[in-house]
């Protein structure tokens, strides 16, 4: 029997089987490539200066056998090897922006490091005689601190095999489990009859990771999305060609959808781990969210407890959500979110939010260490991604806040107050700029001096909070730190895919703010993308799949796109456009708001049953409200019942409101809805839970300067400004309300679009196939129109 061999670099071995202590997260590292640069610098000034009997960046490897079965492979590169007359010095070099001299004795962790180059170093020169230094040095100063030690080769190798034995156990567990996973993946079939179309989107998702390409899939409700990209990824993975699947969502009933797919073929003999993850805020068993040793007994000793936790649960569990990481955690006395992030390394398929694959702050950098791994990207409801994705890569300061900043730390310290006094004085300078334009915004050219400003004041603050401060004094800058941490860390990002902008808020004019903003998020997303071996891009609403290609990614004229036919029965579906009202700012008014009331309730009276009307705003929607309880409600014996929207709702809240909408139900309900809001997308209504939505406008996002600044950029670059800022993004919250109402074969119902604007070919070249035909009504032509409709479908009902 051929023996196996598992390859592990020497950081790797190290730091995953010989960490220990708290989690201790007062002050994340700021991403300063000023930083890094200085490490480097650092490492070449201490390589240079050793002279000649000192070699730098010395590459080691050595393959151990584990077992009859296994060999390690460990390798790294040791940052010098040091020969001098009795013996071979192997030096470990670590750039540190603390006090060098506050260092009592050198990191575990920084010992082993230097031990295993040395363990591999003596296994080549046998019978030389070792030792090994830790060379600390500041990376400002340059000051350097040695702790240097004589090592005995018995002793070394007795350390070095347990250290690889206790690797061996997780190695044999994961080869095993491999052997196990490929076999039931080569005998799994697909648990359904293939639905129209599935089988194109199945072949297509399984070519696009056998060619290492992207793929762009429209794909209506009923089509089976979340098992035809996951399946064929898991025959790519049998294949050979994907090791790690990454399934991406935006919202939580997404995930739920996922969760469901991948237990049905895991019911139908699939072996796979997988682990669904969950924001901290909602996992964390605290009130708050402070990683502090003193302050959470879970993170007092974590890394003590945490290898073992991972290894009980990854042996004895498949499918991990978030009940079963609490489970374990709790049992295991760890932090429950650090916990699941470490054994989704150990995982086949993680389900999560995208910030954990795209977010520069939150994205798990861990899952794409390895650079032979082969990750596959299943990025569901990829509609939503343009918008997070610039989100993510954009970030703003206020001035107050860096006043704020200011004012908590005079008498404390004098170097923060004035870096941010600096700052003040660079947006004062920008301010005078937009008050001398008359405008709400002003696009900046360069903001090259105030972003040094910024990583100045950031640097200082962090050297600040590292040191040994009151807890009240951390608390009270902590969110001020971090919010300028990220501002400097978008202002490192920046390329000609941004723009840079001073604003008044909306309605204040007492504050501004300064805005590195992410027009097309594109070139980011490579960063991560490029790391993996295929992505898909599938959603209900894709279109047009242009505007997606264009914004997601940088390869647009090579990927794939494919549109999946819906299985349903178009005769189903009433899809109506009123010529003879408008959403449009300059026709609202009560005339208009009385009108729409009139539609709806006309389309109510059709049929009784459930309905949910989407509107432009909480404002729009409470205009209407007003007068359609005026004209209908108040009514005795309307049999009509309206609940309504609230900002801000819970999930409880979330929960009760879509409990109004029952099968079979003996009167009318109506939900009043804001389009783009959390009852327009992601959620499932079918049979008669509803039968028809109305959608009051075209979407527009409401005028901005930051929308004003996105179309100016596409005009520029593209000469489609409008459509990228407003049409497209606005039309796909159309397409998603109006997709809650035809979920299954058996479903019937009418979609109504209020706004003469969606007549014209700018808008209607933008519907889906499947939203056809259009019927156009009035007042006077929607009743006939209805009861025609209702009067043909009555065998079904």
């Amino acid at each position: 029997m051929d023996k196996e061999n598992v390859h592990v670099s020497v950081r790797n071995l190290v730091e995953f089987i010989l960490r220990h202590g708290d989690i201790d997260k007062r002050l994340g590292e700021l991403k300063d490539p000023a930083v890094m640069l200085a490490g480097s610098r650092l490492h070449r000034r201490i390589q240079k200066a050793a002279g000649g009997g000192y070699r730098a960046e010395v590459t080691l490897s050595c393959c151990y056998p584990a077992d009859e079965t296994l060999d390690i492979t460990v390798e790294g590169r040791a940052d010098g090897i040091i020969t001098e007359k009795d013996r071979v010095v192997i030096d470990e070099i670590k750039g540190i922006t603390g006090d060098v001299n506050r260092i009592e004795e050198p990191e575990l962790l920084h010992v082993a490091q230097a031990s295993c180059y040395a363990y591999m170093y003596g296994l080549q020169h046998p019978g030389q005689p070792l030792g090994l230094r830790i060379t600390y040095g500041q990376l400002e100063t340059e000051e350097l601190r040695y702790f240097e030690q004589t090592l005995e080769w018995d002793i070394l190798r007795k350390w070095f095999e347990d250290l690889i034995s206790a690797y061996a156990v997780w190695a044999r567990w994961k080869l095993d489990w491999l052997e196990e996973r490929q076999k039931s993946i080569t005998d799994i079939h697909f648990p359904f009859p293939y639905r129209e179309g599935q089988k194109r989107m199945i072949s297509g998702v399984y070519r696009t990771i056998e060619q290492q390409k992207q793929i762009f899939i429209q794909a209506p409700t009923g089509t089976g999305k979340t098992l035809g990209t996951v399946f064929p990824t898991l025959k790519a993975m049998g294949a050979g060609a994907c090791d790690f699947i990454f399934y991406l969502t935006a919202k939580t009933i997404a995930r739920t959808v996922a969760e469901d797919g991948c237990r049905l073929l895991q019911d139908h003999g699939l072996s796979l781990k997988r682990i669904t993850l969950t924001a901290k805020e909602k996992i964390c068993p605290q009130e708050e969210c402070i990683c502090q040793p003193e302050l959470c007994r879970r993170a007092k000793g974590h890394f003590d407890r945490i290898n073992d936790a991972i290894f009980d649960m990854i042996t004895h569990e498949d499918a991990m959500d978030r009940r079963t990481v609490e489970d374990y955690a709790e049992r295991y006395q760890v932090c429950p979110y650090e916990f699941q992030l470490d054994t989704a390394e150990w995982c086949d398929m993680v389900i999560g939010d995208y910030n954990y694959a795209f977010d520069p702050d939150a994205c798990l950098k861990r899952l794409y260490a390895d650079p032979m791994k082969k990750r596959v990207l299943l990025v569901d409801e990829a509609h939503n991604l343009v918008d997070r994705a610039r989100e993510m890569y954009s970030a703003s300061i206020s001035m107050l806040r860096l006043g704020g900043l200011r004012k908590k730390m005079r008498g404390i310290s004098s170097p923060i107050v004035r870096k941010a006094g600096k700052c003040i004085r660079d947006m004062k300078d920008y301010q005078r700029r937009l008050e001398e334009s008359g405008k709400r915004g002003l696009k900046l050219s360069e903001i090259g001096i105030f972003s040094v400003d910024m990583l100045r004041l950031a640097s200082e603050m962090e050297a600040y909070l590292k040191g040994d401060i009151p807890t009240v004094q951390r608390e009270s800058i902590i969110d001020d730190y971090f919010e300028i941490r990220r501002f400097v860390n978008a202002c490192d990002r920046m390329t000609d895919k941004y723009i840079s902008y001073i604003q008044y808020p909306q309605d204040d004019d007492k504050d501004i703010w300064l805005t590195v903003c992410c027009v097309d998020p594109s070139g980011d997303l490579k960063e991560y993308l490029s790391l993996c071996r295929s992505t898909v891009f599938f959603s209900a609403t894709l279109l047009p799949v242009g505007y997606y290609k264009e914004l997601l990614s940088t390869t647009a004229k090579e990927d794939y796109d494919l549109y999946v036919t819906s299985p349903f029965s178009k005769e189903n579906r009433l899809l109506l456009t009123a010529t003879d009202v408008s959403s449009r700012y300059n026709r609202r008014g009560v005339e208009e708001y009385t009108r729409i009331a009139e539609y709806i309730r006309r389309i109510v009276r059709g049929k009784n049953g459930n309905y949910m009307v989407f509107f432009p705003s909480y404002v729009f929607m409470r205009e209407v409200f007003e007068i359609f309880s005026e004209r209908e409600l108040r009514k005795a014996g309307s049999g009509i019942q309206v609940i309504c929207q609230e900002s801000g709702m819970d999930e409880a809240k979330k929960q009760q409101f879509l409990e109004w909408f029952q099968e079979s139900p003996h009167s009318t309900t109506i939900g009043f809805c804001v389009l783009g809001g959390v009852f327009s997308e992601g959620i499932d209504l079918p049979s008669d839970r509803l039968i028809g939505a109305v959608i009051v406008g075209t979407g527009l996002p409401g005028l901005c300067v930051e929308r004003e600044f996105l179309k100016d950029y596409f005009d520029e670059k593209l000469g489609s400004g409008f459509d990228y800022a407003y049409r497209f993004p606005g039309m796909n919250k159309v397409f998603q309300a109006g997709g809650r109402v035809i979920r299954s074969e058996k479903d019937v119902g009418v979609i109504a679009l209020l706004d003469e604007r969606f007549n014209h070919n700018l808008y209607q070249r933008l519907f889906p196939a499947e939203w056809s035909p259009v019927t156009k009504v009035t007042l006077q032509t929607l009743e006939e129109t209805l009861e025609q409709f209702w009067t043909a479908k009555e065998e079904i009902w």
